[in-house]
């Protein structure tokens, strides 16, 4: 009889234990369906959500679930009826430092809390505040030490990090669009860097960039010729569970458009995106107008629980018209007429491009994997100056192969590393012409007149490199590693006149560049820590430093550039998460720093320029970023409020640097002593505020101040420019207009209250030194529609 009472209980509680509670996980700003967020019980395991964002999870009265995702602020939510099926809108969070996972480390445990360097990481908020086409305004707003800079509507790109990067602009005609050197830059870790060290961004389309990471500092253990620092861009990635088909359309002043065509099929072990598009502007300068067609793909497979296989492809067709630098008497009377010389000669910009890559992580055990790239570049570019008339084709190619390991030593003590070599060559040739004018048309362009060089380089780097992080109890890690470089630069002349006494053919090699790096970090609480780190770099001369096409000399006996680094910092996520932060103080110090002197042709123009060693550059500063999420909400209008700020100050000095300089008439020849001096092109002291509004209706807005110190733009510190401010703000509504259809409709303006303010300043090069951003307010507006299969 007991038995049979007994029966009939467990028979009768059957429904208490398997009644089943149905949920939804959404984005709360977007109100799309999260896929893959983790439904617990507390202490009782759980499950996670599908691609609808559903879930299915026995109940009983008076549970408690958290549901979390990577990205998002964690919910704890109570369940009173199991009856009553239940919507949890997750909140997107940037202010979690260990749920933010980076690339540029050695450490097993990937978030930023843990990393011993100075690293920013923007995602989306961040990238899109303003019209998210161009990266200067996430950079200069968002990443402190770091300024982004470009020389026309969409071309002529580069990165200043931590003062490194001003003064050498190359020698005119074979490095004649101002590209970046000094760091690395990476797309879906596929070198956009060339093998010489050169980044050339004009083909990259920022407006396809969901994630962006700066390591500043000395990077050369991991990345090879990384001087002062690294920076790793990332396509937006398919969402996983979701097909789509999109198109997004900008708008704004000075003849700005921008179309979008995009479709992202996301699986359980696959993904694919495409982007299509064009985007167009006439310019806020005579003869400044821009144009570029761009498409891009990316494609994730998973073909077992051991393999992931990633491909990128890349087709860029970009062209944009120069203005040339306005003297400083044009930039104070608002003269945006250009530069005579330039419009001219046409000047411009024309870059066609294919970039692919492929990649295969294999993970032979829990301990040990491995990832190759293999990637290729191949473009055809030309442009013109006041100098003349460049052609150029180079081909990159190369890999980039990774083993990443760990050990477990005893309880609490691990040992994670990464060892790898990274190899690239590339093949180019570069034809530099006189320009003349067109005797049938005296008043139009010039033409492309004699040649004047006719080069071929062959240039290859090789960086090998380990780096080992011993994690210890009480959150202790030890960072130690090292790499070592070699670069080869081979000149032919291909222009080479019977009888003369120049050299037809140039070889240099740079071996033997060991970069080492060690740092201490210690995390307290689970919520801030402290660190100390060392690091070194190099950055060897690139082939357009050694032959000059004005004189047909070659520039010899250059020595690589050796930059030391000494950093104290701290990061935190206090507050319950609500208020993050990171302080980074910082010594770097550049010798054999290289630097451009400027040969004048005239009164308003440079002929050439040539470069050469000079002393030191000594960087002492502070960085400082912090955000605060001062509201949230799940049932209130405002579903989130966000202050941040960010601060940079600039103690950079000259020292020991002295040099040559070759005047106007040529016969004379000058020392000149910088030292003690502040480094040109660095601002004193950068600040940026601004707030984050989101609703839970959908709409959204921004508003955003920057200020940037005046600086001396010429070595001498006789130059400056003027501090100036800016106010830009955006509002937007983003909502499902039904289960397939989302809208995200905008509206904003950059440049508020009008001030006058520079995109670029050439440093040393007088008097044509001034490329003017629009001193009026300028719009922008767009609707971005997609359709969920």
């Amino acid at each position: 009889m007991k038995t049979i009472f007994f029966l009939a209980a467990i028979i009768l509680s059957l429904p208490l234990f398997s009644q089943t509670i149905k949920g939804k996980i959404i984005d709360q700003q977007t109100n799309e369906p999260i896929f893959g967020a983790t439904v617990k019980f507390a202490g009782k395991g759980g499950t996670t959500s599908d691609k609808d964002g559903f879930f299915y999870i026995n109940c009983s009265e008076n549970r408690e679930i958290t549901v979390s995702y990577v990205g998002y602020a964690t919910v704890k939510q109570s369940i009173k009826n199991c009856n009553d099926d239940i919507n949890i809108a997750l909140l997107q969070t940037t202010n979690n430092l260990n749920e933010v996972e980076i690339t540029a480390t050695s450490n097993e445990n990937k978030a930023i809390l843990y990393q011993p360097t100075s690293i920013t990481k923007l995602g989306e908020t961040e990238i899109k505040r303003g019209t998210g086409l161009y990266l200067d305004d996430a950079i200069n707003g968002n990443v402190p030490g770091v300024t982004f800079q470009r020389r026309a509507v969409s071309s002529g790109q580069q990165f200043n990090i931590r003062g490194y990067g001003n003064g050498v602009r190359g020698t005119n005609g074979l490095n004649s669009n101002f590209d970046g050197q000094g760091y690395k830059v990476y797309l879906n870790n596929i070198p956009i860097t060339d093998a010489e060290g050169i980044t050339q961004l004009d083909d990259i389309d920022f407006g396809s960039v969901g994630n962006v990471e700066v390591a500043k500092g000395p990077s050369g253990t991991l990345y090879g010729l990384a001087i002062s620092g690294v920076v790793n861009l990332k396509t937006i990635q398919p969402e996983k569970g979701k097909t789509s088909i999109g198109q997004d359309v900008l708008i704004g002043s000075y003849g700005l458009q921008r179309y979008t065509t995009h479709f992202q099929m996301g699986g359980e072990r696959s993904s694919i995106l495409v982007n299509y598009g064009r985007q167009t502007s006439d310019g806020y300068l005579l003869h400044n107008s821009s144009h570029k067609d761009f498409v891009n793909s990316f494609g994730e497979f998973n073909p077992n629980d051991k393999q992931t296989i990633s491909t990128y492809f890349g087709y860029s067709n970009s062209y944009d018209e120069r203005a040339g630098e306005l003297t400083i008497d044009q930039y104070e009377t608002k003269d945006y007429s250009g530069n005579p010389f330039y419009i001219k000669n046409n000047a411009h910009s024309e870059v066609i491009s294919f970039r692919a890559g492929l990649s295969h992580t294999y993970k032979f055990s829990e301990n040990v994997s491995n990832t190759t790239t293999i990637f290729g570049t191949g473009a055809n570019t030309n442009s013109s100056s006041a100098g003349g008339w460049t052609d150029k084709d180079p081909l990159n190619y190369g890999l980039r192969s990774t083993l990443d390991t760990k050990f477990s030593l005893a309880e609490g003590v691990t040992l994670s590393g990464i060892t790898g070599v990274e190899s690239q060559q590339q093949r180019a040739q570069t034809i530099s012409y006189a320009m003349v004018a067109d005797s049938s048309n005296l008043s139009g362009y010039n033409k492309i007149g004699a040649v004047r060089s006719n080069q071929f380089t062959i240039s290859s780097t090789t960086s090998v490199f380990t780096e080992w992080s011993l994690s210890l109890p009480h959150d202790v890690s030890i960072t130690a590693g090292i790499g070592m470089s070699s670069m080869k630069i081979e000149l032919n002349d291909r222009l080479f006149v019977a009888g003369s006494t120049k050299p037809a053919r140039f070889s240099k090699s740079y071996d033997g560049m060991f970069s080492p790096h060690f740092a201490i970090n210690k995390v307290f609480s689970k919520q801030f820590s402290l660190y100390a780190s060392y690091s070194k770099a190099y950055k060897a001369p690139v082939s357009s430093y050694f032959f000059i096409p004005t004189t047909g000399a070659l520039n010899t006996g250059l020595e690589a550039e050796i930059g030391n680094q000494y950093e104290i910092g701290s990061k935190g996520a206090l507050l319950n998460n609500k208020l993050t932060y990171q302080v980074a103080i910082f010594d770097a110090i550049f010798s054999n720093k290289m630097y451009a002197v400027a040969v004048p042709l005239n009164s308003t123009t440079t002929a050439y320029t040539y470069i050469a060693n000079g002393g030191k550059q000594d960087d002492k500063g502070v960085e400082v970023l912090v955000k605060f999420s001062a509201y949230e909400s799940n049932t209130a209008f405002f579903s989130s409020i966000r202050p941040f700020v960010n601060f940079t100050y600039s103690d950079f000095k000259y020292k020991d640097y002295q040099f040559q300089k070759l005047n106007n008439p040529a016969s004379t020849i000058s020392v000149t002593d910088y030292s003690g001096k502040g480094v040109a092109g660095v601002s004193p002291v950068t600040a940026n505020a601004g707030i984050d509004f989101y609703t839970k209706c959908g709409l959204y807005a921004n508003v955003i101040y920057m200020y940037k110190d005046g600086f001396p733009f010429t070595s001498d510190g006789e130059n400056k420019t003027k501090k100036y401010s800016l106010l830009n703000s955006k509002i937007g509504y983003q909502h499902s207009l039904s289960a397939h259809f989302d809208l995200d409709a905008f509206f904003g303006v950059n440049n508020i209250t009008g001030t006058q303010y520079p995109i670029i300043v050439f440093v040393n090069q007088l008097p044509d030194a001034y490329i003017p951003a629009p001193y009026k307010a300028n719009y922008f507006g767009g609707i971005n529609l997609k359709y969920n299969f």
